[in-house]
């Protein structure tokens, strides 16, 4: 299957690092014009530069801006000519006792994670019925549907944004605009390789501490390793083409069988 994605513009939130920049990277692959996104003006700049590099002759547009505003979100989407693909990848996570978690805290995770994604949606769903097509997508998590006992806050967030996707899939619905939310499971990004050593062998090769990992901490795992953000991106570039034409008010999994359900 080729997919081709030129002429179309699109928007990945949060996309100067992890699952967000190989999301980038693999719309660019397809021939999307990309907006990279970030609130720093230098990582927004550097992640496009590293973009540049891995995608020659990529289409990159620089946006910094803090999308979880009103104001900001107004600001990424005046750097760009129209939005086509919106995938709302920026999120907050960590973990806390449930019982000492503020509500000021919830009140961030839930604005960060979910109204953010929103907004944006808000503001690019009308352009996209009116030209006939566009994509939006959620960048979801296996803590969206096993709601880990020390992360109640970020998982509640993500189950949101499941009911989210399918209420605007259904104000979407006939106009060839397609969202659907994209269920990413135990990723390998950022710090999880120092996170993964704190708990098995440091002297083991990284393939077999990742896969040690995942056998001792995380057995519903039926890949039995980390998911690589490419991995990811990967069903993000298939629901932004028009192959995916079909899909759409789906949660759909990436999750090498982590969730152990035949339905989300």
């Amino acid at each position: 299957m080729r997919i081709d994605l030129t002429g179309r513009t699109a928007l990945v939130t949060g996309s100067t690092q992890g699952i967000g920049e190989a999301i980038a990277a693999g719309l660019a692959r397809a021939g999307a014009r990309v907006a990279v996104n970030g609130r720093s003006a230098e990582r927004t700049e550097e992640a496009a530069d590293r973009l540049a590099r891995q995608v020659p002759g990529a289409e990159l547009v620089p946006v910094a801006a803090d999308v979880t505003t009103q104001e900001g979100a107004e600001q990424a989407l005046g750097a760009l000519p129209q939005v086509d693909i919106l995938v709302n990848n920026l999120g907050v996570f960590g973990s806390a006792d449930p019982l000492d978690i503020t509500d000021d805290e919830w009140r961030r995770y839930f604005e960060v994670n979910v109204l953010a994604a929103v907004r944006l949606t808000r503001l690019c769903l009308p352009g996209m019925t009116e030209r006939g097509w566009g994509r939006v997508q959620y960048i979801a998590s296996d803590s969206a549907v096993v709601i880990p006992a020390e992360m109640i806050h970020y998982g509640m967030s993500k189950t949101a944004l499941l009911a989210v996707g399918r209420g605007f899939a259904k104000q979407a619905a006939g106009t060839g605009v397609t969202v659907n939310s994209v269920i990413a499971g135990p990723t390998h990004t950022g710090g999880v390789e120092d996170f993964v050593y704190e708990l098995v062998d440091r002297d083991l090769p990284w393939d077999e501490a990742q896969r040690a990992f995942m056998r001792e901490h995380r057995p519903q795992s039926l890949l039995q390793r980390l998911i690589e953000p490419e991995e990811i991106a990967n069903m993000v570039v298939y629901l932004s083409s028009d192959q995916a034409s079909a899909t759409t008010g789906g949660a759909l999994r990436v999750d090498g069988g982590y969730v152990d359900a035949i339905l989300p």
